[in-house]
């Protein structure tokens, strides 16, 4: 065991030394490699942090939640365009007829989506997301306050002209979305008070803006945006422990039998699932973590040549110390051990500083471009084993041929 260890000691001194004489040599060694840990993980860490800040979002959409839209969210490619434009849109009094015909529903909500001018004074925002909706709203999309209260059932049936206000909205309008609360904006020439300030969701990619918009009762938000102008959706929960597959086949079925469709007439409105708009993301982002990953492969395997070609050089400078080694009783294995060694701490090295610069891009993206990347402890482990194999497959043929010199003709080379 301490025979052992002297040996790894001895090796490692070594190797610090060969790279310390030979910088230039070691610095074209490491960034190779570098550079391809660079790109696999800084891809992985990219990527998989994107995905994970979009399911975060497609899970804020609602739990087993199928959103009923004239539109197909998934692009119905099979379907002109004019198709989908040419249908009904949905309307309010559909939610009361879905639940009379459903047993697998939680609740239903709706909601109005448009854009407008609001205003606080001589302060304005163009184009905020308008969004009319009903009680149900909280049930299948639960918000978060930063400060205030959800709109209150009364404000709801008496169509109370009241709203929520996105954090951004406030701190625009009020500098401080603390000082909102109480205060009134202006839309369409109605005066809405804000109840409450909805909590900083970040950069969002789907779904909601929910820091850009204003949400106000249905009823009140009606009386300044016209349901066809309004793109409606019905927002269907199902219970707990409902399957999306069963729940949709039955609001398939309530949807037709409440538009009176005969059998041989085709939908005239979409179900959209989160769930399956989920397992979408899921596919499309395992071909692209792929892409990354091959591209990441390729830097790594013109790396490995690289310092495959350069131990190869390290050899042949170093003949004659491994014939005089070889001849004072060095086994083989430690002549071999020595090398691999040397190459992989240069694969290491090469590891960290790659983990580097996937830091500073994580700083950049989390900082500047407001998008959170995530280094986690699996993609350091990643990274380690990446660089253990690059190593011992660069030095293994470099290795190999210091290991089987003869110690005679290896001294004489000198």
């Amino acid at each position: 065991m301490r025979k052992s260890l002297n040996i790894l000691r001895n090796s490692l001194r070594l190797t610090f030394q060969e790279l310390k004489v030979n910088k230039l040599r070691t610095a074209l060694s490491l960034t190779g490699v570098a550079f391809g840990i660079f790109c696999i993980i800084g891809v992985l860490a990219t990527v998989g942090s994107l995905e994970r800040n979009i399911q975060d979002q497609v899970k804020s959409l609602g739990s087993n939640t199928i959103y009923i839209d004239k539109w197909e969210y998934g692009g119905g490619a099979d379907k002109p365009f004019w198709k989908f434009r040419a249908r009904p849109a949905m309307k309010y009094e559909e939610v009361a007829l879905l639940k009379e015909r459903s047993q697998l529903l939680k609740d239903v909500g709706y909601l109005m989506r448009s854009s407008g001018n609001i205003s606080y004074k001589d302060d304005v925002i163009q184009n905020a997301s308008v969004y009319g909706i009903i009680e149900a709203q909280m049930t299948i999309q639960p918000l978060s306050f930063e400060i205030g209260r959800f709109i209150s059932q009364a404000e709801f049936n008496s169509g109370s002209p009241v709203g929520l206000i996105g954090f951004d909205n406030a701190e625009k309008l009020y500098g401080e979305a603390s000082r909102s609360l109480g205060k009134t904006f202006e839309i369409k020439g109605k005066k809405v008070t804000i109840v409450g300030v909805i909590k900083k969701e970040g950069k969002n990619f789907i779904g909601w803006d929910y820091d850009n918009c204003v949400m106000m009762p249905y009823k009140f938000c009606k009386q300044i945006i016209q349901d066809n102008f309004a793109n409606p959706v019905l927002i269907a929960a199902g219970k707990d422990g409902v399957p999306t597959a069963a729940l949709s086949d039955e609001l398939k079925g309530a949807m037709r039998q409440i538009r009176r469709l005969s059998p041989t007439q085709e939908d005239n409105f979409s179900l959209n699932s989160v769930e399956a708009f989920s397992e979408a993301i899921t596919g499309l982002f395992k071909t692209v973590n792929i892409v990354g990953g091959l591209i990441g492969i390729i830097s790594l395997i013109v790396g490995m040549f690289g310092i495959a070609n350069i131990m190869f050089v390290t050899v042949k400078e170093r003949t004659s110390v491994i014939g005089l080694k070889k001849a004072i009783g060095a086994k083989s294995s430690s002549i071999l051990f020595e090398f691999l060694m040397e190459a992989t701490i240069l694969c290491l090295l090469g590891g960290v500083i790659g983990l580097f610069f996937v830091y500073i891009l994580s700083l950049v993206l989390s900082g500047p471009l407001n998008f959170p990347v995530y280094i986690s402890i699996p993609l350091l482990f990643t990274t380690f084993i990446i660089c253990l194999i690059v190593g011992i497959a660069a030095g293994i043929f470099p290795a190999s041929r210091a290991a089987k010199m003869d110690p005679v003709e290896a001294i004489r080379s000198k």
